[in-house]
């Protein structure tokens, strides 16, 4: 049996070249994705994030051509959390599609709180790339 999964997504008017440029950089990533933590820092081992169950090592994909902004999430004792993330071009635009994985120990109420959670970033993520000026 496979988990639930939910996918979100938000446009955001930008061309994706820029929009992928900004949301790739993981020290970009606790100015949008709250989720992920405000704590997150570059350490020897990588990008860690500090969280309620202790600290998480974030393993980034690296720079492609391709908009994929994939990651996981790794704390000890624990399976990895892998969060499959995407920038596509759409028109002059970004479609950024957030695929939510719902994890074993999750209950409904705290998938949907995901949910939600994802859809705040991806708002988040939105209003900075339209208010910054382009260039």
């Amino acid at each position: 049996m496979t988990a639930q999964v939910r996918h979100l997504s938000m446009g955001i008017a930008v061309p994706l070249a820029r929009a992928y440029a900004f949301a790739r950089r993981p020290e970009n990533f606790p100015r949008w994705a709250a989720g992920l933590s405000a704590t997150l820092h570059e350490s020897d081992d990588g990008w860690v994030a500090d969280t309620p169950a202790g600290e998480a090592l974030v393993l980034f994909t690296p720079a492609n051509d391709f908009g994929i902004l994939d990651h996981r999430v790794r704390l000890a004792g624990r399976p990895d959390i892998y969060i499959p993330l995407r920038m596509i071009e759409h028109g002059a635009g970004t479609e950024v599609i957030f695929t939510l994985l719902r994890q074993p120990d999750v209950d409904d109420a705290a998938f949907e709180a995901d949910a939600q959670a994802v859809t705040a970033d991806l708002r988040t993520l939105k209003a900075l790339l339209e208010a910054a000026p382009a260039g």
